[in-house]
């Protein structure tokens, strides 16, 4: 294909992407920002005022990056993984197959509609947090990296979910199953630090506590861990889940029966 028709063939994936986002955005921007602002209002204000600090940082400030980063990780998973599947579901994926359009073009698509339904729930929830707390970024461009690298790396994982995916249901276990016991157990509400050594060791394999910790870095400046190393993982596993999501979809892996 031609870099015209390239431009013009990811355009069309994308605008079909973000056509679906904002036809139903009752459900898919506005539950996840008031979600967050309950959480901040239970346990930032509440419990917070009895917490106090984290690290020597107010613990509504603490606890905003985590809260960002696992609405960000939970809708970029299910906006990819429920659009392929559903595409599949009515056999228009069909169409694009046999199409000019490389697989890697296919991908990009529906993991940039991933990523922009985790960009803009992430961005209206850092809006709704402010009005709780001013908090700006200590590291802009370190925070909007981890952002945005969060944001492929579990759309292309989504991605990856719907490849697999045999009914709708399928869509959805992992992410109630795997991701949200990750994401609460990732440090968003506690420090590592608070917990015995054994199981400060057993945190640090849960990929999510890294992400969370790096993305608080970039916000407010503190980590339990190294963030420029958990940003270089990031990056990493980003690259690596997009090209396995390429390659199974080469194979045809969920696809030809």
């Amino acid at each position: 294909m031609s870099n015209h028709k390239t431009i013009v063939a990811l355009g069309t994936i994308l605008r079909k992407e973000m056509s679906r986002i904002f036809r139903i955005w009752p459900q898919s921007l506005i539950p996840p920002v008031v979600s967050v602002v309950l959480y901040l209002i239970i346990f930032g204000s509440v419990i917070g005022a009895r917490i106090g600090e984290i690290g020597g940082v107010p613990y509504m400030d603490y606890i905003i990056p985590g809260l960002i980063m696992n609405i960000v990780i939970a809708n970029s998973f299910s906006n990819t993984a429920h659009s392929f599947f559903l595409a599949k579901f009515n056999h228009s994926i069909e169409e694009m197959l046999v199409s000019p359009m490389p697989h890697w073009l296919i991908i990009m698509g529906y993991v940039g509609g991933g990523v922009i339904r985790g960009l803009l729930v992430g961005i209206f929830t850092m809006i709704a947090a402010l009005s709780f707390t001013a908090i700006n970024p200590v590291h802009p461009m370190f925070t909007l990296a981890v952002f945005i690298l969060t944001s492929i790396l579990f759309a292309s994982l989504g991605f990856i979910n719907g490849l697999f995916a045999n009914s709708f249901d399928d869509t959805s276990w992992v992410a109630s199953f795997i991701l949200t016991p990750l994401s609460y157990l990732g440090g968003v509400f506690y420090s590592i630090e608070s917990l015995p050594p054994l199981w400060q060791k057993v945190s640090l394999f849960n990929p999510i506590l890294h992400i969370v910790n790096a993305f608080r870095f970039g916000m407010i400046g503190y980590s339990n861990i190294n963030p420029y190393m958990a940003l270089a993982s990031l990056a990493i596993l980003s690259v690596g889940s997009y090209c396995l999501a390429c390659h199974m979809m080469r194979l045809g892996v969920g696809i030809k029966q």
